[in-house]
């Protein structure tokens, strides 16, 4: 589904190649998760290990991401390649944000609220930070996940929805909260970051747009069955910094998944009653 999704999203006219093939992928809509990687960290060969096993045409994509491609050949081939050079950019991507620089860019649009908020009342709009479910590609698409309650969301637009979550990876949200730890939310009280003015504009136009636009789905939601079987098959998230689960958050899921199960017996119990 996601190369289907990747292959029918446009790959513009010669006019928006013009400046930067970088610009021009970060201000194309549906691209508002990403941040800008710098050319420096693009053109270090080091950084990019590996990834000519994941992308067909490798040095070509590499090209056209850093505005070297020669034009006849950008003429002939360049929708094969912009393809590849979305596949490429994203899976660079994956490896800047959890550097120090590209996890200072990625905190800024945190604090702005560019990837929401969470939807459970409780969580007192909590901002959300993108998460892949897996690191390879063409598995799993983005999910937001939510630092109070620890759960994941799919986006609510559908441009969104369709990105590949390798292109965040795993360990991102958890790595941040662990290099910023003042960020991490509470599980009861206020919610930090304080809004900026520009997250408090972001929250009022999208309240306007509230009637037409879906809700936010927890992973395991919407399935229909008694509660205590949708209880069952939900399957809990597990934060997890480069495939270990942290070791604090284990202890507390241990505990969390006991009181789940002692719930799960209850429901059980009242629908046998009734």
């Amino acid at each position: 589904m996601l190369g289907r999704a990747v292959d029918d999203i446009s790959t513009g006219s010669d006019s928006e190649y013009s400046n930067s093939w970088i610009s021009w992928f970060l201000s194309s809509k549906g691209n508002e998760y990403f941040c800008e990687v710098e050319e420096d960290y693009i053109l270090d060969r080091f950084n990019l290990t590996g990834l000519n096993n994941e992308v067909s045409n490798y040095a070509q994509a590499l090209d056209l991401i850093t505005d070297n491609l020669d034009d006849d050949i950008q003429d002939e081939l360049r929708g094969a390649l912009d393809v590849q050079a979305r596949l490429l950019y994203g899976l660079i991507h994956a490896r800047w944000i959890v550097t120090a620089r590209g996890l200072a860019k990625m905190l800024e649009k945190f604090k702005r609220v560019d990837f929401g908020r969470c939807p459970r009342v409780l969580c007192q709009s909590q901002p959300l930070l993108p998460v892949g479910l897996s690191d390879t590609p063409y598995e799993k698409s983005v999910k937001l996940y939510c630092g109070r309650c620890e759960d994941v969301y799919s986006p609510k637009s559908s441009r969104h929805g369709s990105i590949d979550g390798a292109y965040f990876g795993t360990s991102f949200p958890h790595l941040l909260f662990l290099v910023y730890p003042s960020l991490l939310p509470p599980k009861s009280g206020p919610v930090d970051p304080t809004p900026t003015s520009r997250s408090i504009e972001n929250d009022s136009s999208r309240k306007s747009r509230r009637v037409k636009e879906e809700p936010e789905i927890s992973e395991g939601a919407g399935e229909t069955g008694s509660t205590a079987s949708v209880a069952l098959k939900a399957e809990r998230y597990r934060p997890r910094i480069y495939g270990f689960q942290l070791n604090e958050t284990a202890k507390l899921q241990r505990w969390q998944e006991a009181v789940r199960d002692r719930q799960i017996a209850r429901l059980e119990a009242l629908e046998d009653l009734s």
